[in-house]
């Protein structure tokens, strides 16, 4: 009840945010178990470039960066099943770029003390880690930009 509570306390763009994300995040995860992951990027680049309105969105509204990484920090708290690094992040980049900021999807790799790879994704705002940031992150190696890659 103190959720829902919280909830009804918060901004109507607070509230549509978390909306969005939610219904974003929960796309990602299925898109990320449904499709190839050259195919969810073409598609979320799609969705991007074009003028695609989420419900609930607003026009004149500025989010900032800190409320985007609030909002998808929620949302996976309430996400049935939680939502990895990769969602989280992709979310991330969909709702800072919706926003007008420009971040850059970084994928790292690492291996773990028994010699198993690991992965990590997070998002770079500003030379800064907006969401994904691990206390371990430096061992993960990043892969080349995604940026400019035909897909």
């Amino acid at each position: 009840m103190k959720q829902v509570r919280n909830f009804v306390k918060l901004s109507g763009d607070e509230r549509n945010l978390l909306a969005i994300a939610f219904i974003l995040l929960g796309a990602i995860r299925l898109g990320l178990f449904f499709l190839a992951f050259r195919n969810l990027l073409k598609l979320l680049q799609k969705v991007n470039q074009q003028n695609f309105r989420f419900p609930l969105e607003t026009q004149q509204s500025q989010i900032s960066v800190g409320k985007i990484v609030w909002a998808v920090n929620v949302v996976t708290r309430y996400m049935p099943g939680g939502a990895k690094c990769l969602a989280r992040a992709l979310t991330t980049q969909i709702l800072m770029s919706r926003y007008g900021y420009s971040c850059e999807l970084r994928i790292g790799v690492a291996k773990d003390k028994g010699g198993q790879l690991e992965a990590h994704a997070w998002i770079e705002y500003q030379g800064r880690i907006a969401i994904g940031n691990l206390a371990d992150l430096s061992r993960f190696i990043p892969l080349p930009s995604l940026e400019g890659v035909k897909l």
